[in-house]
């Protein structure tokens, strides 16, 4: 503790601080404010578990680095080009994902909201809500088996991949057709993304809780499972009863009317009225002002 306490001491009279300046200022807010929204959106992908992996790993040659474990140091130095080339490999469909994202409009307009004024941010339309529900209903009137899967924040691209690529608007009879016995995409899960449905006939992975009923078959586990897994909502029609389920957050709730269904998809929209105009605003009184100046 002694060593440790003594080093210290040793590099507190060799730190200096630069002198900082506007330029810096702009620059560190500038990389903190791209770091923060990195960090917003990694979160919500499967390599948010590697990145917080990597940060341990940072920690412990940190730590290396302190108690100078020099033959561990060399090591790292020595795989540090094949480590950085390895990560870059690993998130690389993140990474792509992002580049192609850099110029659409939702971006530009939140790092430069002049034209933007109210907005309503939503994952997707009262309406799909209603074809959701007229959909299930409907299919549970006839006992038309059924498993949608409502993507949310968490990305649902592995899933995706394992089906068929639909990317059609959502309409209650273009799921009814899906899930119609006896055709080729009723077997599976449909993935929903927004207002479209992206994919039929995915696998999906299959629950390991032994708390729930053994009279539910391999479409609610699949459900369940799913919902473990992500952070998305799944509906559930029971081929043998007709009743409509949701499985979100490991939990199963069974049975549910038309009422609870909307309630629990309005919650899962995540409708919020966005005011972005102030900043127009205050640049356009701004204007005017400057402009009444020079009048007088």
């Amino acid at each position: 503790m002694q060593d440790i306490t003594g080093r210290m001491l040793e590099l507190l009279p060799n730190i200096s601080f630069p002198r900082i300046g506007i330029i810096d200022i702009i620059q560190i807010a500038l990389i903190a404010f791209f770091v923060y929204q990195f960090m917003v959106w990694i979160k919500y992908t499967h390599a948010y578990t590697l990145l917080k992996g990597i940060l341990v790993v940072l920690l412990f040659i940190f730590i290396a680095y302190i108690f100078k474990m020099n033959t561990i140091l060399w090591i790292f130095s020595n795989l540090a080009s094949t480590l950085i080339v390895g990560v870059i490999v690993i998130f690389q469909p993140e990474l792509r994902k992002v580049l192609e994202q850099l110029g659409q409009k939702k971006i530009m307009s939140a790092l430069f909201p002049f034209d933007a004024g109210k907005e309503v941010k939503e994952r997707f339309t009262d309406k799909t809500i209603s074809e959701l529900i007229k959909a299930c209903f409907d299919m549970g009137e006839v006992k038309t088996g059924a498993l949608i899967v409502i993507e949310q924040d968490e990305m649902l691209n592995d899933y995706i991949r394992t089906g068929i690529n639909l990317d059609a608007i959502l309409t209650s009879q273009l799921l009814i057709n899906i899930f119609e016995h006896n055709t080729p995409l009723h077997d599976g899960a449909v993935i929903v993304r927004g207002n479209r449905i992206v994919a039929a006939t995915c696998y999906l992975p299959l629950s390991d809780n032994m708390e729930l009923s053994k009279q539910l078959g391999t479409r609610h586990r699949a459900g369940v499972g799913i919902s473990e897994q992500t952070d998305s909502v799944t509906i559930i029609v029971s081929e043998e009863t007709g009743q409509v389920s949701v499985a979100q957050r490991g939990k199963l709730i069974r049975g549910v009317n038309s009422a609870k269904l909307r309630e629990i998809l309005i919650r899962a929209q995540n409708k919020q009225v966005v005011d972005n105009s102030k900043l127009r605003y205050l640049l356009k009184g701004r204007m005017k002002h400057e402009e009444e100046k020079t009048d007088r």
